[in-house]
């Protein structure tokens, strides 16, 4: 059912704070269970326009609300060692009274990279990459002090005191769409992130993704009775508005596609504040219409 999922949105971190405040605010507002922001130093389309950092961002959403959950979608290792960021994750836990999801990818290269000098890994050894970063980034959450060696990170005897408000620690949220990456989520994650196919390809329309969705939830069902863990344990989180469109265009379109996702076992939808031109572009009355017909229905005359 409509009413039994979780909803949240995405606030790209493109505006000063005067501004970014007023509309984590409202998300809280509105109903929106959780609040999102991409995590990178630039980004594909914004390269020439104001990006500011996440962690910061979310600090401030934290202060200013009370409710509603804020996440990272999502953190890479493309930048981020996991001592530092899971130290950042422990001091915004304690700030947001444990309203925090840490949600984690792989990292698709692109500027990231390219800000800090680095040749771009394979695939392989993104993978490899990723499967470090979780491990290490969900130790340091869980224990007071860790000690690490990996082809890719390592630590020894760091200190994480007093450890998350959430125990045993913050959930981690992973994006991932393929075998390995399902397999990963399988064993660490808390949510299964997906938003549609992978990669940057023809997007479409929520109906039109509904079995591509279908197929990844079976691979992930697989993949947790292979290490003998209840599926039902793992929530599932789609995010809409990049490859899977049409949601958000109307209360009628958002009502129908979450319908749809919770047939599949979706626990969790995510859109995007709608922007006024490219990407997300949309009006932020259909935020409200939401609002009203789905998110707090109690609220309507």
């Amino acid at each position: 059912m409509v009413s039994a999922l979780r909803h949240g949105v995405v606030l790209l971190p493109e505006h000063r704070w005067e501004t970014a405040r007023e509309r984590w605010i409202r998300a809280e507002e509105l109903g929106f269970d959780h609040a999102w922001t991409y995590d990178h130093l630039m980004w594909r389309w914004f390269r020439d326009r104001p990006w500011f950092a996440t962690v910061p961002t979310l600090t401030a959403a934290a202060a200013v609300t009370s409710r509603i959950t804020v996440g990272t979608l999502v953190a890479t290792p493309s930048y981020r060692h996991p001592v530092p960021f899971a130290k950042e994750l422990m001091t915004l836990d304690d700030i947001a009274r444990g309203r925090l999801i840490c949600g984690l990818g792989a990292g698709a290269g692109g500027l990231d990279d390219e800000a800090l000098g680095q040749d771009p890994p394979t695939p392989a050894e993104r993978a490899d990459r990723f499967a470090e970063f979780v491990e290490l980034t969900g130790l340091l959450l869980t224990r007071s002090t860790t000690s690490y060696r990996g082809q890719w990170f390592s630590c020894r005897d760091a200190a994480m005191r007093p450890g998350c408000v959430q125990r045993p620690r913050v959930p981690l949220a992973l994006a991932a769409t393929g075998p390995r990456g399902l397999r990963l989520a399988a064993r660490h994650a808390d949510i299964w992130i997906t938003a549609g196919r992978p990669g940057w390809g023809e997007p479409l329309r929520y109906d039109r993704a509904l079995d591509g969705l279908h197929r990844q939830t079976k691979a992930l069902d697989a993949a947790c009775d292979a290490i003998g863990r209840d599926p039902a344990t793992l929530r599932r989180l789609v995010v809409t508005g990049a490859m899977i469109t049409e949601v958000s265009a109307s209360a009628e379109s958002y009502t129908d596609a979450c319908g749809r996702f919770a047939e599949l076992g979706f626990t969790d939808v995510v859109s995007h504040w709608p922007r006024p031109d490219f990407p997300y572009q949309g009006r932020p009355e259909v935020l409200e219409e939401i609002a009203a017909t789905v998110l707090r229905p109690g609220d309507r005359p």
